[in-house]
């Protein structure tokens, strides 16, 4: 009878995780198309600020901060259009700050050291700049011992991401590189697919893309469409290169909330699966054995009224 009292115990215990998974999946269930919706929303635009600022620099000869108001280091838009000798990247990285997400901030931490790994065969120093706590915990404990170091934390930008949250991490990378402590910047996050599917993909940001395309066509004698700019290109580049480098955070933290909570309803719809199968062995297992007790005192009740006779 102990037996019984411990398989029925058990069955209990998964029908409360049971309940807990599902409650779980649902919630979501419900969050991922929110997050889907806005992450799908916000890729037209995108991809047109980029067109808009790859045409603007093709009609820009030399870049200069002359007639600038230069406030903080994300104005200073002659500075990160440039291009340096990379001795120190710089990583911002997107994790989850909650578990039970299946293997979704395992494969971003991943991707992480193998980039860690190449960028240090080339002698190249890595600084992080983590969002997401379950990131900051692995990354603090696998690299105790290395020379690497996490610059800065960000806790709230992965639990509701704004454009204010990717403004205030555009303003740091950019004090970063434009006081010559990184040399490079790559986000490393998630693409988001579909409700079953993502991928882990790094996105390069400073120093800005494009440079280095007008460079050469202006090299090369490529005739580029005239612009004309009003006030001048100048002030117009400075504001639209904080637009364009929090656009890119914003859009790497949209993509990564919507993988994070696709993966987690998927974990918790196969761990709700896996409940209902345990609990279905278990109870297939408690009647077996209570069916045996059952006949053991039929047998036994059978004998005794035989030994009377």
């Amino acid at each position: 009878m102990s037996n019984l009292k411990d398989i029925k115990n058990r069955i209990n215990s998964v029908q409360s995780t049971k309940k807990i998974t599902r409650a779980m999946k649902m919630v979501a269930a419900a969050k991922v198309h929110h997050w889907e919706s806005a992450t799908k929303a916000s890729r037209p635009y995108s991809t047109e600020l980029y067109r808009m600022f790859q045409k603007l620099l093709n009609s820009v000869t030399q870049f200069s901060s002359e007639t600038l108001k230069i406030k903080t280091a994300i104005d200073n838009y002659p500075e990160l259009l440039k291009n340096k000798p990379i001795h120190t990247v710089g990583l911002f990285i997107i994790t989850g700050n909650k578990g039970l997400a299946g293997a979704y901030s395992t494969n971003v931490i991943k991707a992480v050291l193998r980039k860690i790994s190449d960028y240090k065969s080339e002698g190249i120093s890595v600084k992080l700049f983590i969002a997401g706590q379950k990131g900051i915990s692995i990354l603090s404990r696998r690299l105790r011992n290395t020379d690497i170091t996490i610059e800065k934390k960000y806790f709230s930008a992965v639990e509701e991401p704004t454009p204010l949250e990717a403004r205030e991490i555009a303003e740091d990378m950019a004090e970063y590189y434009v006081d010559g402590r990184i040399d490079k910047i790559e986000i490393i996050t998630t693409r988001f697919k579909n409700m079953v599917s993502y991928s882990v993909d790094s996105w390069a940001v400073l120093p800005l893309e494009g440079v280095k395309n007008v460079q050469e066509r202006l090299k090369d004698n490529v005739l580029e469409p005239l612009m004309e700019f009003t006030p001048d290109m100048h002030h117009i580049l400075q504001k639209l290169v904080p637009m364009f480098m929090t656009n890119i955070f914003y859009q790497a933290l949209l993509e990564a909330k919507a993988s994070e909570l696709a993966s987690r309803m998927t974990a918790m719809s196969a761990a709700t699966t896996n409940a209902e199968k345990i609990i279905h062995d278990l109870s297939i297992q408690y009647n077996k054995i209570r069916q045996a007790a059952i006949t053991n005192e039929i047998i036994e009740v059978v004998s005794g009224a035989n030994s009377l006779k």
